[in-house]
Parts: structure tokens; sequence; C-alpha cells
């Protein structure tokens, strides 16, 4: 395959985005040389979706893409058990093989809408992982010292308050790190949070002989409500999501966040991406703005068409304030149920459990002009249709 090596959209790979490169003389002078490189990302399926932080990385990976070099998308199925705690303030739970399983069913059509799929090698890490034992893990574990983990900032954060830290969670980042021996990464993306596990890989290779491989660390992408993009929290966009979610939770950031997302996860060019900062600074709409911003990205992950419907859509009934007239109709058979099982029935699996539960308790679920956060809430259906309420750009008309 050949290679660009054109020293404009090689900076541009090496910039945007992004927050530090290991080793950048070298990655630059790999990518100038017409070698084909093999890049790695690797991702646990710890929910059954990928959202927009998580495509950050995804973005980059179809840069390298583009440029011909060869990427491996690397699906974390024995470390999603496991537990990566590298972004969190307390011990992220063991998740059982079949939670993981099922997680994953659709993770590389997920990041097939990204990455052109005929030209990716897809690996599963328990093709190896399962494989070690004792002597190779022990063996793994002499390069590394305790002091060298603690040292991260939210371990030692956890460490001052006297939270619980298990030998599972030192163990995390050989994983990681072996990941790059298995595949022979000679590059590694990732986010900034995971800048330990990535230099892992770097010690990893070398005592297994490998040369070292360079990293990437892109920025963390904020959520729709302004704190890092986590599944956890509720505050995801997700590549699953509906047209109009996706065109309504973009609408839904913070007016300080259009830029970022414009750099991370759109390939607008840079110089127009200035050019809308510009006029935001000279006192347009964010709103304007952050229309254009929704619109690209559904267009991405839709279609020109979609964008456009669901753009007037929003103007409609946001900005003229009228009632949707396509509201989907949704028979649950019953009088009476209560309000988590009716909106088990109105999502039909688009939103898990838990996600429904984060809405009712974010009050982001109503009837009329009446809140609902009481999952077992029980709500009338013998007369007339109810009209649900969920989140800011979803509605139900719901009957018996």
């Amino acid at each position: 395959m050949l290679i660009n090596t054109d020293k404009k959209a090689i900076e541009e790979l090496l910039t945007r985005g992004v927050t530090e490169v290991i080793n950048r003389e070298h990655l630059e002078k790999a990518l100038g040389s017409g070698k084909q490189l093999r890049i790695k990302l690797g991702i646990d399926p710890t929910s059954p979706n990928i959202h927009l932080g998580r495509a950050v990385c995804l973005f980059k990976l179809r840069d390298f893409q583009k440029l011909g070099h060869k990427v491996v998308f690397l699906i974390g199925d024995f470390t999603g058990i496991i537990g990566d705690t590298s972004d969190k303030d307390s011990e992220r739970p063991m998740l059982s093989e079949e939670i993981v399983q099922e997680n994953m069913k659709s993770y590389v059509a997920q990041a097939g809408k990204i990455l052109d799929l005929d030209q990716v090698e897809v690996r599963n890490n328990s093709e190896w992982l399962s494989k070690l034992g004792y002597k190779e893990i022990t063996e793994q574990a002499n390069i590394f010292s305790i002091s060298d983990f603690i040292a991260r900032e939210n371990i030692k954060k956890r460490l001052d308050a006297g939270k619980h830290i298990s030998l599972r969670e030192v163990l995390y980042p050989l994983m990681q790190g072996y990941d790059s021996v298995a595949v022979k990464a000679d590059v590694e993306l990732g986010g900034t949070d995971q800048r330990f596990n990535l230099l892992s890989g770097r010690a990893l290779q070398a005592h297994y002989g490998q040369e070292p491989q360079d990293f990437v660390m892109t920025s963390i992408l904020p959520g729709t409500d302004g704190r890092k993009m986590s599944s956890s929290w509720g505050n995801t966009i997700n590549l699953t999501d509906s047209a109009r979610d996706m065109f309504g939770k973009l609408m839904s950031i913070p007016d300080n966040l259009i830029m970022d997302y414009f750099i991370h996860v759109t390939r607008v060019e840079m110089d127009k991406i200035a050019e809308y900062e510009k006029q935001l600074k000279s006192g347009a709409n964010p709103r304007d703005i952050k229309m254009i911003l929704a619109e690209t990205i559904v267009e991405m992950f839709y279609s020109k068409d979609e964008a456009e419907a669901e753009k007037d859509w929003f103007i409609k009934t946001f900005s003229q304030k009228q009632t949707p007239t396509d509201i989907p109709k949704v028979q649950i058979g019953k009088d009476k149920d209560t309000i988590m099982e009716i909106l088990k029935v109105c999502f039909a699996g688009e939103r898990s459990n838990g996600d429904i539960r984060r809405l009712l308790e974010q009050n982001a679920i109503s009837i009329g002009d009446k809140t609902i956060a009481d999952q077992n809430q029980e709500i009338d259906l013998s007369g007339s249709p109810v009209t649900v309420k969920a989140g800011k750009t979803t509605w139900f008309e719901v009957s018996k």
C-alpha cells in the first residue's frame, strides 16, 4: 500500500487534539519513511456502546489509516473483565465474562462507523492474556515498582483517602502493555489518563526484544454535562444513538465545548474551525455554531438528508416551540404499570436499565408538567393516552 508522507498531513495528525507524543522525533521520522506502521487502539467493552469520548481515538486511528498505515482495533475482552481504574476515583468492579461478551457484540460494527473495516485488523486480547501463567506474569511484574504505580495521581488520592486498592489494579497496566507486545505495535493511541499504561507497553516491548512503541495521547472529551464523558455518569453521546438523540444531545453540550467537539470528533478543516471560533468571540450566537456542529456530526454517522431533517425538527420543536407531530406510539397492555417498566417498553432495548434509572435520577422524565423520579411510581393508563417526555428531545405517546 502506498504510504502518504505529506508533511502537512503528518503535522495535523500529531497535533490535532493531541496533548503529548512519545517519542515525537522518532515517530515523525517513521511516518516520513514510507514504511507502513502498525497502529494499535484498545477499547474495553465495559458498556454496550462506544461513545464520542472513546471515538476521539477512533478518529485519530482513521487518520493513520488514511495515510496508509495498518490499524489494529483491539477489543479488550479479557481486560474488560479485570477493569482499568486509570480514569476512576474508586475501584472498578470486575465484570463477568457473559456481560463483557454481550457488551462487545456490536463493537466492530460501531467502530466501522468511523474506520474502513476492510483495512482493519481486529483482535481480542483474550487470545494471549488468557494463556499467561504466574511465571510470565511475575516476569513482567518484575520490570515495574510499586512506587511507579502509586505515584499516579488518582491512585495517590485513593491511598491518601484510605480507599481500597486491589492487586488486580496493579496488574492491569501489565496486561495492556503486553497487548502491544502481542500485536507488535509501532504506535499506540490513548487518552491522557492512559499515560502509565502506554509507557508500560514501551517497557514490556523492550523487555521482549521489540522496539518500544511510540504513543499519541489525545485530550479527554467532556460529556454533555461538562464532566468527562462516561457511561456510568449517563452524559454520553453514543455512536448507537438515533440521529434525533445525537442531534439533541449535541445541542445540549455547554457552549465552551463547541470548539473541542469540532476539533476532536469532526474532521472539519482547522482553518474553518478557527473561523467559527472567531465568530463566537465576535458575538455570534453559540446556538447557531452548535447547530452546524450537530448537523456535521449527525451527517457523518447517518446522512446529509437525516442531518438536515433533524435540524429542521429541532428548530420547530425548540426554537419555534411547536409540539412534535411524529411522537412514537407505545402500547403497554395494562391499565397501570410503573414508570420504569413503561420506559423499558418505550426504549425497546435502545437504552439499558441503568440509563433509564439515571434519567429518572436526573429528573429528566416527565408527564405533562410533572417530573417523575421514583422508578416504582405507577402510571394510570386506563384513560386517554399519556405523553411521556424523556430528556429534552424524546417523547412517547403511551396507552394501554
